[in-house]
């Protein structure tokens, strides 16, 4: 389905161009806020947000589209995008709004819409909206419009919520953690709710002002925090993205844990507690095939899904799983959340670290994941992968790999890439079929 304004997560765009503006953004509350006016009580809109510079100019413009069309807002300012989807649910509002570019630079802004629910909207919602974004809505007369108020106490609503899910016989005392909260939406919740639990937190990027946000900073670069953790020598570290939707872990020794191993590691942990929901777990055709083995090992089925954290939990709530992720650290616990979160994530893994008693770089490696490789090419226009030639390496690819790897090629559906990912047991012959295909890709874009 071809689409105009939506992606694989929201709205997205660089700010003050394209679907990224302040008239879009208020059109967007108009249709979303019009979408959802059911019924005859007094409609409601929960809106949060990153720390980016354009958050202020995305809130105002959406407040004027929902108020417009009827609906009261309630703000809550920064709160990572989990904690909107919880907010939502909770207090009853008929829509929730997280204004956030996730891990992209802070010239990019985006819109995440959630249902009543607390989850993503279907993709047959967001073709409704989409399409009265470039209708017209209609008006309500002048004394039925909505009206905006800020509350307070978000920020400690989400932080019991959080800690609700870590068990009450333990604590983190003793454990020096350093927290990245990648100058973003949970600079403030984050720390508060692991110091609360005992932990000696160790912060870094929660000095937001506007435009640092993801810069050298969060899960998308763990740099800062390997060399925070070997410097003061923690037990672990902790990085979150700038949504707070996910999180990366450095181990005792600096060395980076990806998503599948605390998928690995979360799921063995309620399996052993008879608490694995389903005949498996749920995860995206970009985890490794080491963590499939491991899985399997254990009498635990991987479920694979396309790329992207609402396709996870669709699969998730489909066949009634209640561990999902990706690889890149989105990890979903069903029982806990309606989507991604990188804090609750992290308390599951601290919990573990505590109770195991084990090194983090011991408890954390729980599988040996296969060489992987993934390379993204950036294109302007047009359709490279309908080139003929990009067909014909990618056929040649498959052809090496057959029986002994695998192959992923999609576009971005947040930025203009080509991504390129290959996976066998020979790292040679991964890293040549990857650098083939991109040559080709490049050479058509």
């Amino acid at each position: 389905m071809s689409r105009k304004y939506f992606g694989t997560d929201g709205i997205r765009g660089r700010t003050n161009e394209g679907a990224m503006t302040a008239e879009i953004a208020m059109r967007v509350g108009q249709a979303a806020g019009a979408h959802f006016m059911r019924g005859t009580h007094r409609h409601r809109v929960l809106i949060g947000k990153d720390t980016r510079l354009s958050g202020y100019m995305m809130e105002s413009a959406l407040t004027a589209g929902f108020t417009s069309v009827g609906m009261d807002v309630v703000l809550v300012g920064p709160m990572p995008t989990p904690a909107v989807a919880m907010l939502t649910r909770s207090m009853r509002a008929d829509i929730g709004v997280m204004i956030s570019a996730s891990h992209n630079p802070f010239a990019d802004n985006g819109i995440k819409l959630f249902g009543p629910d607390g989850y993503k909207l279907s993709d047959d919602t967001e073709a409704a909206i989409e399409r009265a974004i470039d209708g017209r809505v209609a008006l309500p007369p002048a004394e039925q419009i909505g009206r905006a108020r800020r509350i307070e106490d978000a920020q400690g609503r989400y932080i019991a919520a959080a800690k609700s899910t870590f068990p009450d016989h333990l604590r983190l005392d003793g454990l020096r953690v350093v927290l990245d909260c990648a100058n973003g939406a949970a600079y403030k919740v984050a720390p508060d709710a692991l110091w609360e639990l005992g932990a000696d937190v160790i912060t870094l990027g929660v000095s937001p002002n506007g435009t640092n946000i993801n810069d050298h900073v969060g899960s998308t670069d763990p740099s800062a925090v390997q060399a925070k953790v070997l410097e003061t020598r923690a037990d672990i570290g902790i990085a979150l993205d700038g949504d707070a939707d996910r999180l990366i872990v450095v181990d005792d020794r600096g060395q980076v844990v990806d998503g599948d191993q605390l998928m690995a590691l979360i799921a063995g942990s309620q399996a052993r507690a008879g608490a694995l929901k389903g005949d498996g777990i749920v995860a995206t055709v970009m985890s490794n095939l080491g963590l499939e083995r491991f899985l399997w090992g254990q009498g635990i089925a991987l479920h694979r899904t396309p790329v992207g954290d609402r396709y996870v939990v669709e699969a998730m709530r489909a066949g009634g799983y209640n561990v999902g992720g990706e690889q890149s650290g989105h990890i979903v616990l069903a029982d806990h959340a309606t989507t991604g979160d990188g804090l609750i994530a992290a308390l599951q893994v601290l919990a573990e670290l505590v109770s195991s008693g084990k090194p983090a770089h011991r408890l954390l490696r729980q599988f040996d994941p296969l060489p992987q490789l993934l390379k993204n090419v950036r294109f302007t226009g047009g359709q490279p992968l309908e080139d003929g030639k990009v067909k014909a390496a990618i056929a040649d690819a498959e052809r090496r790999l057959d029986g002994t790897g695998r192959l992923v090629i999609r576009k971005s559906g947040t930025e203009p890439l080509i991504r390129v990912m290959a996976e066998g047991e020979d790292a040679k012959l991964v890293g040549e079929v990857v650098d083939s295909i991109c040559d080709a890709v490049r050479k058509a874009a």
